[in-house]
């Protein structure tokens, strides 16, 4: 732990040190009795209850969630970051999420992983590290070196994709982008220097999957589309036709390539830039399957009601539209929207729109984003399989 480097100590307040004997990785600041003078954002600080017991080891930084906790022994672990990034690669390999088929996961998701703060794709030998504090941020190195140690031997390059100062750069190697990557049989160009988030959207691998089933001889929209992975799915599922729809021309252009890149052509897939609530907004619609796959509508609390506004507009439109006997893949990554509210809404969606609504399937997040059994905020990706009369 000699190379984490610990900075100071966070004292918490009697009765507040509760949640992280429970392993709950966030201090938060009301929960602070007193803490080293002098702190800076992104040092390693060891957190003590009011006797003094140390409880465990975080990065410290300003804020409501003043310490992510990595570690929870009294005892320093050495080599904290290599042993963690073992244990995600052996949880993926449990999973059988690493096969021929598919070359392209999350290796480390936050919280799941026990690395708050830290989120590592894989795309095919390219570790894509991406920091959500400043810690993390600070440990890059670190964790470059970890990735090395660990799974080196498949790993070609190793690039830093930083969200709070939206700086990138090669720690090891560099790959030319975008690269072609695998999931499920099917082929994705990504491109983790100029794309969204890592540069694709693993989470919704095995829910793409499942939406194949559902298309054979079907006309389908994909809404919110970016680089249109559910519009693979749905062709290789046999669709009688695809519209893709974004406001950006940049993922509908990604989109374009990766529907030719699986062999086929415009005769079954159509894009459109547009707005998806106006898209819906423009009748007639001949849908048999439409995929709702917005972005976060709230990020913070404070934005939730507007949120909810959000979704229980978007789906009352599109069941709506859609065609009897139809069905919808309707979804939320807002992590403040939980799964109960979400279902709520969809189903105040359902009342509105005046159509008979079956629920068929609860969808979630895959096995290479795992929900920490203490961190239960970390469920952040919920969705419906409805089926519309």
């Amino acid at each position: 732990m000699d190379a984490l480097n610990l900075k100071g100590e966070i004292i918490l307040k009697q009765g507040r040190e509760q949640s992280v004997l429970r392993r709950h990785p966030w201090v938060f600041s009301g929960a602070i009795a007193r803490y080293s003078p002098g702190l800076d954002d992104g040092c390693w600080v060891s957190v003590r209850d009011y006797k003094g017991n140390t409880l465990g080891h975080g990065h410290y930084q300003k804020g409501s969630i003043t310490v992510r906790i990595l570690d929870f022994n009294p005892v320093p672990i050495e080599n904290l970051y290599a042993k963690r990034l073992q244990d995600a690669w052996n949880a993926r390999l449990a999973a059988g999420i690493i096969t021929e088929q598919t070359n392209c996961f999350r290796l480390v998701h936050g919280e799941g992983d026990q690395l708050p703060g830290l989120i590592i794709d894989l795309y095919d030998t390219v570790a894509v590290i991406q920091a959500h504090s400043y810690g993390m941020a600070a440990d890059k190195n670190l964790l470059a070196a970890a990735i090395l140690e660990t799974i080196g031997h498949k790993i070609s390059s190793i690039y830093y994709k930083d969200t709070l100062t939206t700086e990138g750069s090669y720690l090891h190697g560099n790959t030319t982008v975008p690269l072609i990557v695998s999931e499920h049989g099917n082929h994705f160009l990504v491109d983790w220097e100029h794309g969204q988030k890592t540069g694709f959207f693993l989470d919704q691998r095995e829910n793409r999957a499942l939406l194949a089933q559902f298309c054979r001889g079907k006309n389908v929209l994909n809404t919110f589309c970016y680089s249109g992975g559910f519009s693979v799915y749905a062709l290789k599922g046999g669709a009688a036709c695809v519209h893709s729809v974004d406001s950006s021309n940049h993922a509908i252009e990604l989109c374009v390539k990766n529907v030719r890149l699986n062999g086929f052509d415009t005769d079954l897939h159509r894009c459109y830039v547009s707005d998806t609530f106006e898209f819906l907004n423009d009748p007639p619609l001949d849908y048999d399957v439409i995929i709702l796959d917005p972005p976060a509508f709230a990020k913070h609390k404070d934005a939730r009601h507007q949120a909810v506004r959000g979704y229980q507009r978007l789906n009352t439109e599109a069941m709506r539209s859609i065609k009897p006997g139809g069905i919808i893949f309707t979804f939320s990554c807002s992590q403040v929207v939980d799964r109960q509210l979400f279902y709520d809404t969809v189903m105040s969606a359902a009342i509105q729109s005046g159509r008979v609504v079956r629920v068929l399937t609860h969808l979630s997040q895959p096995a290479d984003h795992p929900v920490s059994a203490f961190h239960p905020e970390g469920a952040y990706l919920k969705g419906l399989v409805l089926y519309i009369e």
